[in-house]
């Protein structure tokens, strides 16, 4: 999530940069010295006393939201999130300074201030979750749910101006749960279809909100029990800079990498935190009473004291399993550190042999092993791949008895060793030995085999457990590699197969065009020629008609030759396209007329063979004549053709075989004629294969079935 969040956010800065203009920035700062000064001049008007420690609050809230406000707008000019900062913390703090000016007789004006700021503040804090994280009202139904809430804050302030001077809170609560929900209810749907870089921010932005409420609960349940910080208001109000805080976090693109971490550890120190208070408040429940005076000291310190034990209990636990490793142990680490260990090195971007060597130095070192190895294979075929110390490698080759077998086993010694695998034994018959077999979905994808001295202890049940997890893992991910590998294989083939079929396509529009220029030279050169002396002729008959009528009729009869000849050449020309015998008889009768045409004898065998679709007839028909005019050059003249036509049930056959000198199919194999006849062929779903020896060369055409269906009566 880190590196989209990184991508995104650095795209996201662009476009805002792009985007920025300074208007974003002036409304945030403006009004921060407009209420400034608003809420200094009425404070001075009205003539409130406030006490230091109060004004302290109230100066530390609105410096904090204004700051963050104008914070935001500096760096996100693009949206008004920043001016919604400044008018929350500025609200806050006019509405404290009122609230304390109202309690030491501050008039009127305190008491209209201060219920106008008590109904106004969950509006508009609800109108900023509404926002975020853009800072605007994305829809309709967003604009009218802040409208209504600030219409709720508009009655609660009525509500609260109506009972003056002393305040009561149900409709304040009712108003803050009812815009709480549905802020949330639109916040919680907002993240689970947000990008990442405005996940992050959300997230930043949620995690500030629930902290503040985590040190509020806290500090109110500390008050409740031990009588301290005795103003548990002032507290959570204070918490509450955390959250502009996490709205200036939201707009640097380091902090955002690191929102879901520190999500996840705030989420389990409070978990914490909160459990050792629920403990306490059951204790005094059981208890039946209130703790007073000294007591409530020594509830105070034990719950401290109970908190930082629940925080540390984890790291201090981390190092205590460490001292003990290393007293036990000595050296090495304990058992089941392998296993805890493999699946984090796995899950990083190691090559599987560095990783798999790393388990045998991590499987030495926690066991006590003189040797550790680590075999991979498969069908049968394994080889040691890994070993510490190095010895080199080797091959074991199972049986289909010993395969099945071995790969049903979990964790054997020397005795099951001595029966299916005795050939792991050479060399080392007195050793302590432990062969774990590495499978998955029933196919053994490799060993791993422990040995220890003579002298050394067996292995523990405990050891043999850590080696069949241990087996279980490596299994899975050996199989992941092969995926992975069978993976990478297809896309190499389907790449291939891209870059054959462009090429080949390729080949076919330059053919086509080739061909189309053949047409034309032959139109040009044969046929238009004689066209061209026939009409000089028919200009000179018609001029001797009159005076020498014998030799009119004499040009008149080199005319009707001249026609016929030129008849014959188109015919050629237009059999050379497509023939029509083809069309209107089939193979059969077309290979006929071209095995007569041919410069050598052609033998034909072609019984059986009936009619397919037009494609089919046409690629059979020119590969073969490609194939016997090839024959007519390179053969000899002495040699002999046979053509045969196969028709079978899942494919169309045809050979066409002579008896020359043969030549080096490899050096051939990109001809234009063979590139020409596999082209044709593969269009079709079929292949060529071209055999040839001092005996003579032979082409074999295949096509399916599915492109060679047609009528075959």
């Amino acid at each position: 999530m880190s590196t989209v969040i990184q991508r995104t956010a650095t795209d996201r800065a662009t476009g805002e940069a792009r985007s920025a203009s300074p208007h974003g920035v002036a409304p945030a700062m403006v009004a921060t010295w407009v209420l400034a000064l608003a809420t200094a001049g009425l404070a001075a008007w009205s003539g409130w006393t406030v006490s230091g420690g109060r004004w302290l609050v109230v100066a530390i809230v609105a410096a904090s939201w204004a700051v963050a406000g104008v914070a935001v707008a500096l760096r996100r000019r693009d949206t008004p999130l920043g001016l919604l900062l400044v008018l929350l913390g500025l609200t806050t703090a006019l509405t404290l300074a009122a609230a304390a000016a109202a309690d030491t007789g501050g008039g009127t004006a305190a008491l209209a201030v201060r219920a106008l700021g008590l109904g106004m503040i969950p509006a508009v804090a609800c109108n900023l979750a509404l926002a975020v994280p853009e800072g605007r009202l994305g829809s309709a139904s967003l604009r009218w749910t802040a409208g209504i809430g600030y219409l709720i804050g508009v009655a609660a302030a009525v509500g609260l101006w109506s009972v003056r001077p002393r305040v009561d809170l149900r409709g304040l609560v009712a108003e803050s749960v009812l815009l709480a929900c549905t802020a949330v209810v639109v916040f919680i749907r907002r993240c689970r279809s947000a990008t990442p870089l405005a996940r992050a921010r959300l997230q930043w932005i949620g995690w500030s909100v629930v902290t503040a409420l985590a040190v509020g609960l806290v500090a109110w349940a500390l008050d409740t029990l031990v009588g301290w910080p005795g103003q548990p208001g002032m507290v959570a109000l204070v918490a509450t800079m955390v959250v502009p805080a996490a709205f200036v976090a939201t707009t640097v693109e380091p902090l955002l990498l690191r929102a879901d971490r520190l999500i996840v550890h705030s989420f389990v120190v409070f978990g914490l935190i909160g459990l050792v208070a629920v403990i306490y408040f059951l204790v005094i429940i059981g208890l039946g009473r209130v703790p007073e005076d000294h007591e409530k000291t020594l509830l105070g310190l034990s719950m401290v004291a109970a908190a930082l034990a629940v925080v540390l209990a984890l790291p201090v636990r981390r190092r205590l399993e460490e001292v003990a490793n290393q007293r036990v142990y000595g050296e090495r680490r304990a058992p089941d550190d392998t296993l805890r260990t493999f699946a984090t090195r796995m899950s990083r971007v190691i090559p599987m042999d560095e990783l798999l060597l790393q388990l045998a130095e991590s499987l030495r070192k926690t066991m006590d092993l003189t040797v550790a190895e680590v075999w991979t294979g498969g069908d049968g075929v394994y080889e040691r791949v890994a070993s510490v110390p190095n010895r080199g490698g080797a091959r074991l080759t199972l049986s289909s008895e010993e395969l099945t077998v071995v790969a049903r086993a979990h964790v054997s010694g020397n005795a099951w060793m001595q029966v299916w695998l005795p050939s792991m034994l050479d060399g080392r018959r007195d050793r302590v030995l432990r062969v774990a077999s590495v499978a998955h979905l029933g196919q053994l994808l490799g060993l791993l085999v422990l040995e220890r001295p003579p002298d050394a202890p067996g292995f523990t049940d405990d050891e043999d457990q850590v080696l069949n997890d241990l087996a279980r893992q490596v299994g899975l991910a050996l199989h992941n590699v092969n995926l992975d590998s069978a993976l990478q294989d297809s896309l190499d083939e389907v790449r291939m197969r891209n870059e054959e079929l462009r090429a080949s396509q390729l080949r076919i529009v330059a053919a086509a065009d080739e061909s189309r220029r053949h047409i034309e030279r032959n139109l040009h050169d044969g046929a238009q020629q004689h066209l061209v002396a026939m009409a000089v002729k028919l200009g000179l008959a018609r001029q001797l008609v009159g005076a020498d009528r014998e030799s009119a009729e004499s040009i008149l009869e080199e005319l009707r030759s001249d026609v016929q000849e030129t008849l014959t050449e188109l015919r050629e020309l237009a059999h050379g396209i497509y023939p029509p015998l083809l069309r209107d008889r089939g193979l059969a009768e077309a290979l006929v007329t071209a095995a007569n045409r041919a410069v050598l004898p052609v033998d034909l065998d072609a019984g059986g063979v009936g009619r397919y679709p037009s494609e089919t007839e046409a690629a059979v028909y020119f590969c073969c004549l490609e194939a016997m005019q090839n024959a007519g050059k390179y053969a000899g003249e002495g040699a002999r053709i046979t053509v045969r036509l196969r028709p079978e049930p899942d494919t169309l056959t045809f050979e066409v075989e002579d008896d020359g000198p043969g030549f080096d199919p490899t050096a051939a194999a990109d001809g234009h004629g063979f590139v020409n006849m596999r082209d044709r062929l593969g269009a079709l779903g079929g292949g060529l294969e071209v055999r040839s020896s001092a005996a003579g060369t032979q082409i074999i055409g295949v096509i399916p079935a599915s492109a060679a269906e047609g009528d075959s009566g």
